[in-house]
């Protein structure tokens, strides 16, 4: 590898191109850490793949394949690759329908690929951004909220069993499928490895989803990372926008607060919830996925102990989806996404 130029731009593989038993079609999806593409494989299945890619390490000019990585960045950069091939090792053992299956990963091009099953629907994100434009009193039900995250609990504890934590749980990574499936995409254990071992590149954590620890060079990471994360997921589904950074949140703490204020709307059940997933102190957090399932299925039982959950998030979404499926100012059908695997992804 050669050194490369700060004008250099990186570039997607050429559409059309052969990738190991796989044929490009096109990139659907580009982030920090890597490029996602759409292709095609033998059999004629349509599959996403994950390129390790990250920007701030290694660039591609237009045509190539082979990335160029600065000299003094090449020990970092192989760090993270290790660490991404290692993870899709790991998920590729995991099967269970609230988490992105892998069904192959390989080396190639002097990086990493993740070849996983193409997902069609939208982001949560994108859920709580057409229901909040409808400016009502509240995001989504309370029994959307549960319902959505029991599925999302129940992926999250099969990843913990596996000895992996996720660590950028947010709701651009929380993808609802076009059959009302909620998976988890995009993990951040490359990500946070890279962030772990430099300090000239900033952390790229999304403020208010990212634990306090997460921002400590030795911090102690755990399932209740990842727990945290889920509060604040919550705390988006019921007002609308992420709570502050940790940072802030040390200097001064307005979450008790922010949440108070909808306390007329949801439950004290949900609101001490969120409060407990997402305390300060990592130990005061529950320390597991089945504690906070517990909990959260005492309160269930307490609510409605006979309706499915899968049923009760179905009406909720559906109306959302409706409004992303609405022709937009051009004309043009914005629903059935296949938003994939990388923040700021697009169709």
């Amino acid at each position: 590898m050669t050194a490369a130029t700060p004008d250099t731009k990186t570039t997607s593989l050429p559409t059309d191109s052969d990738l190991g038993e796989y044929r490009i079609v096109h990139q659907i999806a580009s982030g920090g850490f890597g490029l996602v593409y759409k292709a095609i494989d033998k059999k004629g299945r349509l599959v996403a793949i994950k390129e390790y890619l990250p920007a701030a390490l290694c660039s591609r000019a237009e045509g190539e394949k082979i990335p160029v990585v600065q000299p003094e960045k090449l020990s970092l950069y192989r760090l993270g690759l290790k660490s991404f091939f290692e993870e899709g090792r790991a998920l590729a053992q995991i099967s269970n329908a609230a988490v992105v299956r892998v069904l192959n990963f390989f080396r190639e091009n002097e990086t990493v690929y993740m070849v996983m099953n193409l997902l069609e629907g939208a982001s949560l994100q994108d859920f709580v951004m057409t229901a909040r434009s409808r400016k009502k009193q509240r995001v989504f039900h309370e029994a959307t909220i549960y319902s959505l995250f029991d599925e999302i609990l129940t992926g999250l504890r099969v990843v913990h069993q596996h000895r992996m934590l996720h660590l950028d749980i947010k709701p651009a990574n929380i993808f609802i499928t076009n059959d009302d499936r909620a998976v988890l995409i995009d993990f951040g254990a490359a990500r946070e490895v890279i962030n772990h071992e430099i300090n000239f590149l900033r952390p790229m954590y999304t403020p208010g989803f990212a634990a306090p620890e997460m921002y400590r060079r030795k911090g102690d990471l755990g399932p209740w990372t990842d727990i945290y994360a889920i509060g604040a997921c919550i705390f988006v589904c019921m007002l609308g926008y992420p709570p502050n950074a940790a940072p802030q949140r040390l200097e001064r703490d307005r979450l008790s607060l922010a949440l108070s204020k909808m306390r007329k709307v949801y439950s004290d059940h949900l609101i001490e919830m969120v409060e407990w997933c997402m305390a300060l102190n990592p130990l005061a957090r529950p320390q597991s996925v089945h504690a906070l399932v517990k909990e959260m299925e005492s309160d269930l039982a307490r609510n409605d102990p006979d309706a499915p959950l899968t049923q009760r998030i179905k009406g909720h979404l559906d109306s959302v989806l409706g409004d992303l499926a609405a022709p937009d100012q051009a004309g043009r059908k914005s629903g059935g996404l296949s938003r994939l695997l990388l923040p700021g992804s697009r169709p």
